[in-house]
Formats: structure tokens, sequence, C-alpha cells
């Protein structure tokens, strides 16, 4: 008889990702090297140099448990103190890691839906209660800030999940609307994920509230330089709160590859807005051509949208067969619509073609 975890992971269900799963295509006789993803929402051009970095690693030794030079170097970029700065693998695990510094059993988090699964994930991981404020296709995904603001006043949760700009969504909030927001909770904690802020074309800049001693801005240099093989984020915050996630912080948890990584990229100042140009060039022509094809995309303010396509499970099934992967979005409560992000024209013009095949022989009819 095997012994039993505790009741919160007994009962922890799998958060669904957009990106490649070998298993389904293994089974469908696909080979992973032939399928163009656009159901991951990562920056889709290579930095050149980062290839230097694979090479020039030292994987023989451990990594720096603090990450100094990258924190170094994001200190000198964002203006914050190197102190206000926490590196992990990937967004997530810092996700995780608020989680476990901050929840108690029953503590309210509220979650504003529909948005990435992984604030749900940590919260059952550590016993907190999720509150879930939705906001639907009849609000044009649009967030209902007075709502928001009543929810907290009401059930004054321990922390707010806030996806800006959101996912799947790609709605994003302006700092009046922030303000509003933060302005309604006390002793509460916002989590704000900008994990693709980078591809916002008119973000505000949100670094000087982490003065406020409340907020937590989670960024993903994943997204931003191509790095979703090696995962690599980072947390800005009051020292204080730094402080408190690095003590549930495990050691070396960040990979010499990945610091280094991170330091190769942040030494191309350039690269993020050529790449954000060819992104937004081949986000418009996606855009024009789906919606010629019967299937207009949502409005979304960053790089990746939301399609009403009818069937998202067949929609997805049926481009895959041909090596194009789309995100279904029914796992975020969205059966009907797919998530696509852009990747590099020639790439596009594939998906399109591949659409208009299954369309012309009624292998798309799902709505």
């Amino acid at each position: 008889m095997s012994l039993s975890p505790r009741p919160e992971i007994e009962g922890l269900g799998v958060c669904p990702h957009g990106g490649i799963d070998r298993a389904e295509l293994e089974a469908l006789g696909i080979s992973p090297e032939a399928v163009l993803d656009f159901s991951v929402c990562v920056n889709p051009y290579e930095l050149p140099s980062i290839r230097r970095a694979l090479s020039g690693a030292a994987i023989n030794q451990y990594p720096d448990s603090e990450a100094t030079e990258l924190r170094q170097r994001l200190s000198e970029k964002l203006g914050v103190a190197p102190g206000s700065i926490l590196v992990g693998s990937g967004t997530t695990e810092l996700i995780r890691l608020i989680a476990l510094a901050y929840f108690r059993p029953r503590d309210p988090v509220l979650i504003l839906e529909p948005t990435y699964g992984e604030y749900e994930v940590a919260c059952q991981i550590a016993g907190a209660r999720a509150i879930k404020q939705w906001t639907g296709a009849e609000d044009n995904f649009v967030p209902k800030i007075e709502e928001i603001v009543e929810l907290i006043k009401k059930h004054h949760p321990r922390a707010v999940f806030i996806c800006n700009p959101n996912n799947p969504t790609g709605r994003y909030l302006s700092r009046r609307e922030m303000d509003r927001i933060l302005a309604a909770g006390e002793g509460t904690l916002f989590v704000l994920d900008e994990a693709y802020i980078s591809f916002v074309d008119h973000g505000w800049s949100s670094v000087g509230l982490i003065s406020r001693g409340d907020v937590v801005i989670l960024r993903s240099m994943t997204k931003d330089y191509a790095l979703a093989g090696l995962r690599l984020g980072y947390a800005l915050a009051h020292q204080g709160i730094i402080r408190n996630l690095r003590q549930v912080c495990p050691p070396w948890n960040v990979n010499v590859i990945a610091q280094r990584a991170g330091l190769v990229a942040l030494e191309d100042a350039g690269y993020l807005e050529r790449s954000r140009k060819k992104i937004g060039q081949a986000k418009r022509f996606l855009l024009r051509e789906l919606a010629q094809l019967g299937f207009p995309p949502l409005t979304s303010e960053t790089h990746y949208f939301l399609v009403k396509v009818g069937k998202a499970k067949l929609f997805r099934a049926n481009l895959l067969k041909k090596g194009i992967l789309v995100r279904d979005c029914t796992s975020f409560g969205l059966p009907e619509y797919v998530r696509i992000a852009p990747r590099t024209m020639p790439e596009c013009r594939k998906l399109i073609t591949a659409i208009k095949e299954l369309k012309e022989r009624g292998e798309l009819d799902g709505r």
C-alpha cells in the first residue's frame, strides 16, 4: 500500500499548455522537427549570438544560486536595485514560489479568467482557495474593472493574479485601470504577470509599482529571447518580498547555460525591436488572411490572438495532421476558440495555405 500525499496534491489537476506533445506526434507518425508551432507565444526569431552561450558555459561547475551577474545586468537595464530582482527557471517557477512563500490553507486568492492555468495550480498546491472572476466573449474579453474592485473589497484576498497582457485574450490593462485595482486592496499581494509585455505596442512602465511593497512583477526572458528550451524569467519586487521568495527558492535553480544565455541576450539592445517589427508584419498578414477566410481574429493588444473556429479541438487536430500546431483554448474554458501566435512570414503563409486547403475540403466546418 503506497503512502498518500497531502489532500491538495492528491486532487491536483494537470494544467494543459501549448507546445509539442511528442507522444501525440508519435501516434500520428509526425516528426517533432517537422511541426510548425503556432501554439506557443514566444519570439520566433532566435538571437544568433545565443549559440555562443551554449558553447561557452561552464557546465562542469554549479551555477550561481544568486544569478549575481545576470541580476546586475537586469538592474542596470531596468533601473532597480539587484536586491529587488529574483531570477527563476521561467515565470512558472516564480508563481509557485510566491504561493509557497505567501499562501496559507484556505486563503482566498483572486484569479481573473480566462487566464494562465498555473495560477490556480499554484493555489491548489498551497491549499489556497481560488476565487474566479470571468470575463467572456459577451464583453469582448475586456476586463470588468468595477467588478474586480468589488470582489477585492468583498473577499480581501491574500493575492490577486493579473496577467497583463492577458493570456490567452491579449487584452491589456492601462495604468489607470491598474491603479484602480491596486487601490482596492489592503494587505493583498498583487502578482502582475508581464510575461508578454515586450510584445505590446503601447505599453506603460510598471516597474515603479514595486515601491508600494505589495506588488510582484513577473517577466519572461523565455518569451522575449526565444529561450523556451532553457527556461528563464525574473521577478521584480520590494527587497523584503524578494528575500522571502529567496527563502523558499531551491539552490542552483537556474542552470549555467540559461544564465549565460540571458547575459548574451541583454548585450543586443536592438534585438527585441527588430523582432517586434517582423512579428508585427506577420500578425497583420494573419489578421487579414484569416478574416478573408471567414475566421476573423479578436482584438488583441499583443502579438498572439484568439480566433473563433467553432470546434477548437477539431480545428487543431486537422491542422496538426498537416504538421501545423495551434492552441486549442478548451482548457481556458473557451472550446470554440484557438490561440495563434505569429511565426516567420514563410511559416505564416504555410498556415494560411493549410487552412485554405482544409476549408475547401470541408474539414474545418465545426461552427
